[in-house]
This record gives C-alpha cells, structure tokens and sequence, in this order.
C-alpha cells in the first residue's frame, strides 16, 4: 500500500502532467454536465424528477446565501461561481468512496520495494487543487471588495495611517487575507486525504463490512466540506462589501 502526499503522475499530455487526481476531477465534470442537461433538458412549471431534486437543492443553496448577504439579489449575483464551487467539490470529495478508487492502480517499483499507484485519487486529496481554488476563491474577494467599496477604502482596510492602533490592525487584516489561503487549501485538503487513508487502511485490514460506516462518515465528511468552502466563500465576500 503506497500513501502519498503528493498526487501520482501517470502520464503526460504536450508536457502537461496527467496525474490521477486530475482524471477525477474530469470525470466528476462530466457527471455535472450530464447531470445539467438531465435537469434542464424538458424544464415544466411543476417540476419532476431530476428538476425537482436539483430544484429542492439550487433554492435551498439560494437561500443560505441570501441570509448571509442580506439580499436576493446579490445572492442571485454571486450564486453561479459559488454553487458551482460547492457542486464541484461536492461531487471530487464523494469520488474518495467510489470502488476502486484509491485501491485499483498499477505496481511500480520505487526504492527496491513494490508499490501500488492508483489510477484515482480524490482531487482534493491533492494540495494542488485546493490551493488552485482557494487562490479563486480569495482572489474573487479582492475583487468585489475593491468593487463595491472602491480602491482607497478596500486599501484602506489594510494600510491605515490615522493611529498607530488603527496601522496595527489594518496589518493583521492583512495577515488574516492571506491565512485564508491557507485555511481555504489546508482544511479542504486535510480532511479528505485524512479520509482517504482511512478508507484505504479499513480495505486493508477488513475489507468487508466494518469499513461501511466509515464509508457514511465519509459522505458525510464531503458534504459539510463543500458548504463550509462555499459558505465561507459567501462570508468573506460579504466581509469585503463593506467598509468597516
């Protein structure tokens, strides 16, 4: 069994890295776009079926957001970066519990000892892919927030000259601007490749029915990370709306 930190590279494309993580995330765009079409294909007033649950799920999204932000029409403004996000990583971190997932790769030998490679990994048990969308996600704040409050306040925010208590908290406003990457990629990654490992021990050591419930906590798991990144997202952008 060969747990690693970093995501294993199975082949490349023009240079371009192929790793297992990467192959996840493609397949779980795929599943939304299919999923997509499916709930939009024959929209109806009273909606049924696949429109109806992805209904329940978008309305109840909505309405989290428009708690936070005060406003439906602002909510309704950032819905479709954010939702997607939550979708997203919903679905890469529910991949961790799919059969052979983690399990079914190809042996190589690293170091005189062989090791299993999987073929999939959970994108975001790969730092790469939480840091990416952390990056976007905090980028995105700036952004509104220079928006909405425009340049010299949003800078305001940070480097204050007025006291020497004002100048000293705009500098941990600062620092706190950048642990929110840290916090974003970290928790994210953390927790699923905690989980991952998990799993993959469970398979190991009794690979029938006691590894079920931690399958449960798994989904789980996923679920309440992918509204906690979503949600802080919606907070964040509220915080830097406005000006104190």
């Amino acid at each position: 069994m060969n747990i690693s930190l970093v995501a294993e590279q199975l082949g490349s494309f023009f240079g371009f890295p192929i790793t297992n993580s990467l192959i996840v995330a493609w397949g779980a765009m795929a599943v939304l776009v299919v999923f997509s079409l499916a709930a939009t294909r024959n929209i109806q007033m009273v909606p049924t079926g696949v429109q109806n649950v992805f209904e329940s799920v978008v309305d109840g999204l909505l309405g989290v957001f428009e708690n936070v932000f005060g406003n439906r029409k602002t909510a309704e403004q950032f819905f479709p970066l954010v939702a997607t996000i939550f979708f997203f990583v919903l679905f890469v971190n529910w991949a961790e519990v799919l059969p052979g997932v983690g399990s079914i790769g190809i042996y190589e030998i690293h170091e005189g000892k062989q090791l299993l490679v999987p073929l999939l990994r959970s994108t975001s048990a790969d730092l790469n892919f939480t840091l990416a969308l952390a990056i976007i996600s905090v980028l995105m704040v700036q952004i509104v927030g220079v928006g909405s409050i425009g340049f010299v306040k949003y800078i305001g925010k940070f480097l204050n000259f007025s006291s020497p208590l004002n100048f000293f908290v705009g500098l941990l406003e600062l620092v706190s601007e950048v642990a929110k990457l840290i916090s974003f990629s970290f928790r994210l990654f953390g927790n699923i490749f905690a989980g991952e490992v998990l799993l993959t021990v469970m398979y190991v050591l009794v690979p029938y029915f006691v590894p079920l419930p931690f399958l449960a906590m798994e989904l789980f798991v996923g679920l309440i990370q992918a509204f906690v990144f979503a949600l802080l997202t919606v907070v964040f952008t509220k915080m830097a709306m406005t000006e104190h």
